[in-house]
């Protein structure tokens, strides 16, 4: 029987030959050691057609460690990150209501007023929907943005409920940057976090100014193996797939969702944090600031026995409750992300591993859960 890295890489090979995406790359540190990085199947045609669907493994440009994936929703940390930044430097507090540092956010002694940097980072501001959402013209347009914010009404009072904002977290984190610093979001990300931890090929959004390559998604028709097809998170794979190929959309400003880079830096981001906010001899963040964004601060059920709990910390989510992405179930102070039917990032205290999982083939939440909880647990048991 295989075991350690050889079981690791004949499961994250197995994926691949069943055709549950067409290219992938897993990377896992453990403390400041990579020991893990795997990159296969391709990244597209060497055409650029569409990917071939009817085949497991299908001809086109090889997957390399260094290829870049979009990161979907585990872009979302990168942006928290940048706020937990600016928390260290003491120009903003978690508690501070958003009002305090971008005056057009609420009007005064409005209860939207009340939406505080905390409500925001653990998805409890009110705020889930905006009207620039869905106006992808406009994504590449700060101004636009804020304003799309601005116009946004409460859907419930900021911290008497969770509800994960898919795009909204973005849009709101990326412009209290800019009205606290007077930078973009992305700029400021590179100078503060990806450049200082060596993450050279990591954007929020794709550079309209650089000749960047990005891996072409596929979207697979949900349940191709087993099941009924359905709806995920109110796209079609296909068209989840036909959306985030389009350049212009990977270029948008969107904190939330149009990361995009390789997994080994994505890991790396994950291990400087499990190192108290410190990587390879250069500090990004206090022992104390990343104490504080590590503990849960939202630590609720499922409804009615759907769905996942909602365990937030300040940016990140939080594993120990079933159903787990991360394992059967990760132990609790597993902390991490998940992104939109390719990719899972987590990080875990007990054990001392940062793990980092990019795929091309996006699937229903189901079968990406599957995948993802498989490969989890065989690093898990395998490095602990």
């Amino acid at each position: 029987m295989l075991r350690g890295l050889e079981r690791i890489e004949g499961q994250f090979q197995s994926q691949l030959e069943d055709g549950l995406h067409h290219g992938a790359q897993l990377a896992v540190y453990q403390g400041e050691d990579l020991v893990v990085d795997l990159a296969g199947g391709i990244t597209g045609t060497e055409d650029g057609d569409d990917m071939p669907m009817d085949e497991s493994e299908p001809d086109g440009v090889d997957t390399e460690s260094d290829s870049r994936f979009v990161l979907f929703s585990n872009t979302k940390p990168l942006a928290a990150a940048c706020v937990h930044v600016l928390a260290d430097e003491g120009a903003l507090e978690f508690d501070d209501p958003i009002v305090e540092h971008w005056p057009d956010f609420a009007d005064e002694d409005s209860e939207k007023a009340e939406v505080t940097v905390r409500h925001v980072l653990t998805h409890q501001s009110g705020i889930p929907e905006t009207p620039v959402d869905q106006a992808y013209e406009d994504w590449t347009d700060p101004d636009a943005l804020g304003a799309g914010v601005e116009e946004a009404d409460l859907e419930f009072s900021p911290g008497e409920e969770t509800s994960y904002q898919f795009y909204s977290f973005g849009w709101i984190v990326g412009e209290l940057v800019r009205q606290v610093t007077g930078e973009r979001i992305d700029d400021f990300a590179r100078e503060h976090v990806f450049e200082p931890l060596g993450m050279d090929r990591t954007h929020i959004g794709r550079p309209a100014d650089e000749d960047v390559d990005v891996a072409t998604l596929a979207g697979f028709e949900p349940y191709d193996r087993v099941g009924e097809a359905g709806l995920m998170a109110g796209y079609t794979t296909a068209e989840a797939a036909e959306t985030y190929n389009q350049e212009a959309v990977q270029e948008g400003l969107n904190p939330a969702w149009t990361g995009i880079g390789p997994t080994r830096e994505l890991a790396r981001f994950y291990a400087c944090y499990l190192n108290g906010g410190e990587f390879d001899g250069t500090r990004i963040l206090s022992e104390d600031t990343v104490e504080e964004v590590l503990e849960v601060h939202v630590d609720e059920p499922l409804e009615a026995d759907l769905g996942t709990a909602d365990r937030y910390g300040l940016g990140f989510q939080f594993g120990g409750a079933l159903p787990d992405r991360r394992g059967v179930p990760s132990p609790e102070g597993t902390f991490g992300h998940g992104g939109l039917g390719s990719s899972m990032t987590w990080a875990e205290p007990e054990t001392d591993l940062a793990f980092a999982y990019v795929v091309n083939g996006v699937r229903d939440g189901y079968e990406h859960n599957a995948r993802s909880a498989i490969l989890s647990e065989t690093v898990r048991s395998e490095l602990s």
